[in-house]
């Protein structure tokens, strides 16, 4: 079975990622919590967030990482995040506000297949074994 990919993204959304990128340079994502922008993924510029040290890289879209709560992994780690883009505003502070789309998290079940993979994948990462 080929990598198992905890976040993808959408064409449309990595022709955002790509817009913003070059309108802002290195770009990060952080998967909101439900405060005041709700439960969106939120793009930053790379050095104007502070990634936490209980935050978990998920992965890469579109080259930017992408991160999430470790708590909010406890509740999405049995799922793959498809980041998609929408009509709509963004988080108020998120870099696709002002532009009438907006970044949404979409997001379907592993397989048991996936997750006994995706299992296996991590624990070679962490033994740093290919």
């Amino acid at each position: 079975m080929s990598e198992i990919l905890r976040v993808t993204a959408t064409p449309r959304a990595l022709e955002l990622i790509a817009i913003l990128q070059r309108e802002h340079g290195p770009v990060l994502f952080h998967q909101s919590g439900g405060c005041c922008d709700g439960s969106s993924p939120m793009c930053y510029p790379q050095g104007e967030y502070l990634v936490g040290e209980n935050d978990v890289l998920m992965g890469m879209i579109g080259g930017a990482p992408f991160y999430m709560s470790e708590s909010q992994f406890a509740y999405w780690k049995h799922t793959q995040l498809i980041i998609d883009v929408i009509p709509g505003r963004g988080g108020m502070f998120s870099l696709d506000n002002g532009r009438d789309v907006r970044f949404l998290t979409r997001s379907r079940l592993f397989t048991d297949a996936e997750s006994e993979s995706l299992q296996s994948q991590e624990k070679r990462l962490k033994e740093g074994t290919s």
